[in-house]
């Protein structure tokens, strides 16, 4: 039998190093100089090993319920398991109430795109600022087979707490990039650029779907700069009832736009 690491120590104060290490996590500053991040949680931690991605450590109360112990039964040896008082918890996390668990994961390198071998259509997400909608636009990726999706640099980090909490665990999916762009463009030659915008171009239904497709969408209140457009192939918008709605939130664009497409294969 291979030994586990495990804190055989419960921590209770919500001082203690290890509860402020992982309170520092829900910061970007920090995920990027510790490279970790986390998530709360037992269905994030299920999705995580659904996907093969078993965390690096588990913080998780003492005396855990069933289904809970199932979970931490089934992480792999080498995975660190510590345990912690509910306020302990409560302190780290992001939630209000707390979480029974918290799991920490390497942070993946959003560098450079690599190819696309999969067939599907690819997002880019031009500085849309929400870490909400880019965790959902993450989990609708993964629901309808986009095998990428590309982040503009001032585009939301995808592993943040409200990123992964929306994300409902898609984070552990498709593959993320973060670059312009140009470069994505440059990466993706194949790919027909469709830049959405309310109201602009042809409807969504009607554009050219058939082959590779990258859809490109910018943040609701700032949509697409006219050199992001004009760096496009053809722009389209979602038709809506305009007295009713001027546009639509970025992450419904995209789901929009990703069952459009998936309707247009079969």
């Amino acid at each position: 039998m291979v030994d586990r690491p495990f804190s055989f120590m419960t921590i209770t104060s919500t001082h203690n190093p290890r509860i402020r290490s992982l309170r520092r996590l829900r910061t970007r500053k920090h995920r990027q100089e510790e490279g970790l991040f986390m998530a709360e949680g037992e269905d994030l931690l299920e999705a995580a090993l659904a996907h093969g991605a078993p965390p690096r450590s588990v913080f998780t109360v003492p005396d855990p319920p069933a289904p809970l112990a199932a979970l931490l039964g089934r992480l792999p040896a080498t995975t660190e398991q510590v345990t912690a008082a509910p306020e302990a918890l409560a302190a780290a996390g992001s939630l209000g109430s707390g979480s029974r668990v918290i799991g920490l994961w390497r942070l993946p390198d959003l560098g450079p795109i690599a190819p696309v071998v999969e067939v599907g259509p690819v997002l880019y997400l031009h500085d849309v600022a929400d870490p909400g909608n880019v965790g959902t636009i993450i989990r609708a990726a993964r629901a309808f087979g986009a095998p990428l999706v590309v982040l503009s640099e001032r585009t939301a980090d995808p592993f943040g707490p409200k990123a992964v909490r929306a994300a409902m665990g898609a984070v552990f999916g498709p593959r993320l990039a973060r670059t312009d762009l140009p470069a994505a463009r440059a990466a993706l030659g194949e790919h027909h650029a469709i830049a959405l915008g309310p109201g602009a171009g042809t409807p969504l239904r009607e554009a050219p779907l058939g082959g590779p497709v990258l859809f490109v969408l910018g943040s609701e209140r700032a949509g697409l700069p006219p050199e992001v457009v004009a760096a496009c192939d053809l722009e389209a918008h979602v038709p809506v009832d305009r007295e009713a709605a001027d546009s639509l939130n970025v992450a419904m664009a995209a789901t929009l736009c990703l069952y459009e497409y998936r309707a247009h294969h079969g």
